[in-house]
């Protein structure tokens, strides 16, 4: 079932989730329901989707990379690299959010990432995620920790754009 994601004004997603105790078919109804949602989502089309974005406190997100969906329940960050990844070196790619569709900014974060996670069967995981990935990875952590990538825009002093559909114009946030 596709959930409606809620946008940048919701307050949950300015809370730290809750840890997920159990999965249980409440939590994989949850997990199927998160992926529907991120396979459907075009205008903009998504890499990523955290569970505060369809309006659950919990701790889980899913990743989609070149068509696979990566279920993270409970991550916790073991090692972060100042390394910048080639994608994102001196923030040349843009990022954005689902929950604030159409705007982006250069936001400069961290090219590795190794995390430590449970997977939707709850088989703990360790996994290292360079570049793109971690980037995507470190944007859904941070909607765990009810931070917004536009609060990454106001602390590096980065501009934001909107995208009208052909350009990006520059915006006061």
């Amino acid at each position: 079932m596709v959930r409606k994601i809620v946008d940048s004004k919701d307050p949950l997603l300015r809370v730290k989730s809750k840890t997920v105790k159990i999965i249980d078919k409440k939590i994989l109804d949850l997990i199927g329901d998160m992926k529907d949602t991120l396979d459907k989502q075009k205008d903009p089309e998504g890499v990523g989707l955290a569970a505060p974005q369809v309006g659950k406190n919990l701790q889980i997100f899913i990743v989609k990379f070149k068509n696979v969906s990566k279920v993270i329940i409970n991550p916790e960050i073991i090692e972060i690299s100042d390394r910048r990844g080639k994608s994102n070196a001196d923030g040349k790619l843009m990022e954005g959010c689902l929950s604030l569709p159409h705007y982006y900014s250069l936001i400069k974060r961290p090219g590795r990432i190794k995390i430590k996670y449970l997977d939707q069967q709850g088989r703990e995981n360790i996994e290292e995620f360079n570049e793109f990935l971690a980037q995507i990875v470190q944007h859904e952590i941070d909607h765990l920790n009810g931070v917004l990538f536009v609060d990454h825009v106001l602390k590096q002093d980065r501009p934001l754009y909107k995208y009208n559909g052909k350009t990006f114009e520059e915006v006061d946030l």
